[in-house]
């Protein structure tokens, strides 16, 4: 039963299914426990899971050279995969890592795979949530475009004020595309 409340509160928080209907799914979740800093996925593997945070953070990130590039954070509430590797089963194009303890419910790409194909009102849901995520990328790309490391950090602080409180202060500068060093004078600036 633990196990169908964590289930609940995730689609709740992500609306991207109506409570009933996922929960006649919830027997296809695994509750996965992972301390921090654990690799869920490697850069290159194939992603088969799909993870629905119930507790923590994660992030995703990028090897360029040896340098670890930090692309998006994850909280309770989110679900997180390599979802190109996830749906076409080619290579990730990023890791995916815990930055902190958490409790995740799971689902394998099959099992995930039949439930869309078999819910056409779950289907549609997920594709609105897509969409969100797309439209959530591509105003990040933008503002690596057009904006400063300045005014990065500030769009950053009014649009995600946790991420600052909950995430080690590498993994934001690398987010921004700035060193340590840049961000802590950007942050004594204010």
């Amino acid at each position: 039963m633990k196990q169908t409340t964590g289930v609940r509160n995730i689609m709740d928080k992500q609306t991207i299914g109506k409570l009933k209907a996922w929960k006649q799914f919830s027997p296809y979740f695994v509750k996965k426990e992972v301390p921090a800093k654990t690799t869920l996925l490697q850069e290159g593997k194939i992603s088969t899971t799909m993870y629905f945070i119930e507790k923590g953070c994660l992030r995703t990130w990028i090897n360029n050279d040896g340098k670890e590039i930090t692309t998006q954070f994850f909280f309770e509430g989110d679900s997180v995969s390599s979802i190109e590797s996830f749906r076409t089963k080619q290579p990730s194009l990023y890791s995916i890592e815990s930055l902190e303890p958490c409790i995740l419910q799971t689902i394998s790409q099959k099992d995930f795979q039949n439930i869309i194909e078999d819910s056409p009102g779950l289907k549609k849901d997920f594709e609105e949530h897509l969409f969100k995520r797309l439209f959530q990328t591509q105003k990040l790309a933008y503002s690596f475009l057009k904006n400063n490391p300045q005014k990065r950090y500030e769009e950053l602080i009014e649009q995600y004020p946790h991420i600052i409180q909950r995430i080690p202060q590498h993994y934001i500068a690398s987010y921004l595309g700035i060193t340590s060093v840049s961000l802590s004078r950007i942050r004594n600036r204010r």
